[in-house]
């Protein structure tokens, strides 16, 4: 499962030839599939537990996608009961102007985790060779260099006992008609939609061929990118869900040893 979705280093991929749905959507699979995914829930509150105990290493998870392609629902299910004093979540909207005023990781480095921490970035530094590639908003020269730069920033997180893992929803052009359509048709999900998201989807090619090039130039051997089918909800949280608990026994955190002494004290 770890290597099914990931892209190696220096790899030209296409997009389209990717699948965007992982499994069977038979019951009896959907059900098998959810049953292991709320074991391996389990196994993670485990080992988040035991990573904010120790307090020596930290774990960065990105989560990159198209509008609605469920950043926010990964986040929800996949996290559901984990400790919440050692998870936090991060969202990059549009720069502000203070932040306009520095170098274009100066409010990454600000949120990235500390020991012991599981920090989640719904949407990331990517954007800055995403979104302002795609809307022009600053010229190639400015960029394209912003690669080596991201590579760079990756290598001094992994040099500082940072694990990172960084997970594309890759949704079909379909999924995201229907899941904004539902965000019309539905009262509550009203507050979702914005008419720019129309204006995004138009530019739906554009976005493919850049998240294309971001593939090629980020995904490294310490820092890879997952290409996660996301059109089915259930499978996606078991396939992001699997690669975590695996990335965990990998690093396998231990308890720190009891104070030395502290066998047969009784409070009294």
């Amino acid at each position: 499962m770890t290597n099914q979705y990931i892209i190696p280093p220096n790899t030209v991929i296409d997009l389209n030839s990717l699948p965007t749905r992982g499994g069977d959507a038979a019951d009896a699979d959907r059900d098998e599939t959810e049953h292991a995914f709320k074991e391996l829930r389990k196994e993670l509150r485990d080992w988040q537990y035991k990573l904010y105990a120790e307090g020596k290493r930290k774990m960065l998870i990105v989560l990159q996608a198209l509008d609605a392609g469920g950043k926010d629902g990964t986040i929800r299910n996949v996290f559901q009961g984990v400790n919440p004093q050692g998870v936090r979540v991060s969202s990059f909207k549009a720069p502000t102007k203070d932040e306009l005023a520095h170098d274009f990781l100066w409010r990454i480095h600000q949120e990235t985790p500390a020991n012991g921490m599981i920090r989640v970035f719904n949407r990331s530094h990517y954007e800055d060779v995403l979104i302002v590639r795609v809307q022009d908003l600053v010229p190639e020269s400015v960029w394209r260099p912003r690669y080596d730069h991201i590579n760079n920033f990756e290598r001094l997180l992994v040099d500082s006992n940072t694990t990172i893992l960084k997970f594309y929803l890759h949704i079909s052009k379909e999924e995201q008609r229907e899941r904004l359509q539902d965000r019309i048709d539905r009262p509550e999900k009203n507050w979702k939609f914005e008419s720019g998201d129309l204006k995004q989807r138009e530019k739906w090619d554009d976005y493919q061929e850049a998240f294309e090039e971001l593939f090629l130039r980020t995904s490294t051997d310490i820092a890879p990118w997952y290409v996660i089918p996301a059109d089915q909800k259930w499978y996606r949280n078991y396939a992001i869900m699997k690669i975590l608990v695996e990335q965990f026994r990998e690093l396998d955190p231990k308890f720190p040893p009891a104070e030395e002494g502290i066998e047969g004290t009784v409070i009294e």
